[in-house]
């Protein structure tokens, strides 16, 4: 349906969803993340091949967190950005770091689990900590020149002072669509059919193999379970409605009218929520990289359960009065 204007959509949203993920992410992720990298640093002398990739997987989330505060407070003001051009892109720069990076040692660490299990006899003592420090620096590599051209894309916009794109304007649209087509496939496609068809043989392998260890099956499920809500959550609707979306905006640059449009959006919006969860997410990871947390996780709760068990009860007379207040 072509139209001379079209409703607008729902930017408010935007401006009430996005500001309380990102506090709850970044309260949550920096919490998580740095507790996990510093567990990592102290068994540093004990690291395993693996707990490599969940390094920098550690490193992309804190650098992407590092930069949460900002965009909370663009979105709270509703798309008034304050911090200059060149900041914004390095805000966009990070999140995409923190994405692709996320993805590609997610797919090392898939392709290592399905080496140990699958090939164990072939791969053993031939897979060093060297070879998975190279590995990293080219996920690294790869990962920067990808997201490098987004970062000559506009980002803020002359007629519109403030604005911080997490794409670009409308008049480059096209060509960030293109661009963003190409980088979904080498960026999340490849990886993802990578991490399936790993997993996929891991499981097949786990299900008929009876002589493999029952532990270390439970890891494996553990691992496939987190790498299954990671990417059907997290990734699988961000890089779908994002490509909608853009195309949205081209048919809206030609005065092109749908109903589906505003639908597109929020659901772009919430994806663009989801995808930062990530962040949030990904120290699951160490808990299965780690044997270790579980069992301080337990010290902990265990402590805090002696602690409330502890405080005396002050005031007694005074709980009837507090229960009727709250209504219990």
């Amino acid at each position: 349906m072509r139209n001379t204007s079209c409703e607008p959509v729902s930017v408010g949203f935007t401006y009430k969803f996005l500001p309380a993920v990102y506090i709850l992410v970044f309260i949550i992720g920096l919490i998580a993340n740095g507790w996990g990298l510093k567990s990592l640093l102290q068994n540093w002398k004990k690291i395993k091949i693996i707990n490599i990739f969940v390094l920098n997987l550690g490193i992309t989330d804190i650098l992407y967190l590092l930069t949460l505060p900002f965009l909370v407070v663009y979105y709270f003001f509703k798309n008034k950005w304050i911090f200059g051009d060149v900041f914004c892109k390095i805000t966009r720069f990070c999140f995409n770091l923190n994405l692709y990076g996320s993805i590609g040692f997610l797919t090392c660490i898939s392709v290592y689990r399905y080496l140990a299990i699958v090939h164990p006899v072939r791969v053993m003592g031939r897979i060093t900590v060297t070879h998975s420090v190279v590995i990293t620096i080219m996920v690294w590599i790869l990962v920067s020149i990808q997201s490098l051209p987004d970062m000559f894309f506009t980002k803020t916009f002359e007629n519109k002072p403030g604005k911080c794109y997490d794409t670009t304007s409308k008049v480059y649209v096209e060509d960030y669509l293109n661009y963003s087509l190409g980088w979904t496939v080498t960026g999340f496609c490849i990886p993802f059919l990578i991490t399936l068809g790993c997993y996929g043989h891991v499981a097949v392998v786990l299900c008929t193999r009876n002589r493999i260890d029952k532990v270390q099956k439970q890891r494996s499920l553990k691992l496939l379970f987190i790498l299954i809500i990671l990417f059907s959550v997290c990734y699988f609707p961000y890089h779908v409605f994002k490509n909608l979306n853009l195309r949205a905006r081209i048919l809206l640059k030609k005065r092109e009218c749908h109903k589906w449009f505003n639908e597109v959006y929020i659901a772009y919006q919430a994806s663009r929520g989801l995808v930062c969860l990530n962040s949030a997410l990904n120290p699951l990871v160490y808990l299965h990289g780690n044997e270790g947390l579980p069992a301080q996780f337990r010290q902990l709760f265990q402590q805090a359960r002696q602690m409330v068990n502890r405080q005396p009860l002050s005031n007694s007379s005074s709980t009837p009065t507090a229960e009727l207040a709250m209504g219990v």
